[in-house]
């Protein structure tokens, strides 16, 4: 979604900036533009970012029986990491 709207937001600037050719007394739609690019260049940057970031999990579960009492042990482990590794 982030990437999409980067991508938009880029897009609706670079028209401001370059194809308009409009002149409006109380605002500068060039220097708009140069904004809305901008915006959207961050945009985008930062969903690159978060989806290179994107978090994974790994859970796993065991069930055992327990020699002693006869009993069945059930553990749950779940790993996490930032870089995607998991362990």
């Amino acid at each position: 979604m982030s990437l999409g709207l980067g991508i938009v937001l880029f897009a609706i600037g670079a028209v401001f900036a370059f194809a308009l050719n409009v002149a409006v007394d109380w605002i500068n739609l060039q220097m708009v533009g140069y904004i809305l690019m901008a915006a959207g260049a961050v945009v985008i940057i930062l969903g690159i970012i978060l989806l290179v970031r994107r978090r994974s999990a790994v859970s796993t579960s065991r069930t055992t029986v327990d020699p002693a009492t006869g009993s069945r042990v059930t553990r749950n482990e779940t790993s996490q990491t930032d870089d995607g590794t998991t362990y």
